[in-house]
C-alpha cells in the first residue's frame, strides 16, 4: 500500500467547511476513485489548529493517478481556498497495517 500524511492549516472558522469538504469525497470522489483503501481526518490534542489527513491507497501507482485526476485536483483547489497555506505532504509506503474490527 502506499499513501501520504498531510498536514494542514484552516483559515480562522473554516475548519467545519473542511470537514464538510472531506465528507464529500469520502460519498462522490471514494466510490469511483481506483485503489482508494481508507482515508482519515485528524484534529491534533497538542497542535489544535492544526489538522492532518491521511490517504491510504492500495499502490503507488493508484495513489499517483488519483493525484493526477483533473476532478481530484478540483477538489484540492476547493479545499486550498480554505487553508492559511499548503499542505505539508509526506508520501511513503505503508509497511504496517494492524485492523480491528
Amino acid at each position: 500500500m502506499y499513501g501520504t500524511v498531510f498536514h494542514m492549516h484552516a483559515k480562522p472558522g473554516q475548519e467545519q467547511a473542511i470537514r464538510q469538504l472531506f465528507e464529500e469525497w469520502d460519498r462522490e470522489r471514494a466510490p469511483r476513485v481506483q485503489g482508494f483503501q481508507a482515508g482519515y481526518l485528524f484534529k491534533p490534542d497538542q497542535q489544535r489548529d492544526e489538522l492532518i489527513g491521511v490517504a491510504i491507497f492500495r499502490d503507488r501507482e493508484s495513489y499517483r493517478k488519483n493525484a493526477a485526476d483533473p476532478k481530484q485536483d478540483e477538489w484540492f483547489r476547493r479545499l486550498r481556498a480554505l487553508l492559511t497555506d499548503d499542505p505539508v505532504w509526506e508520501d511513503g509506503e505503508v509497511i504496517e497495517v494492524t485492523p480491528r474490527a
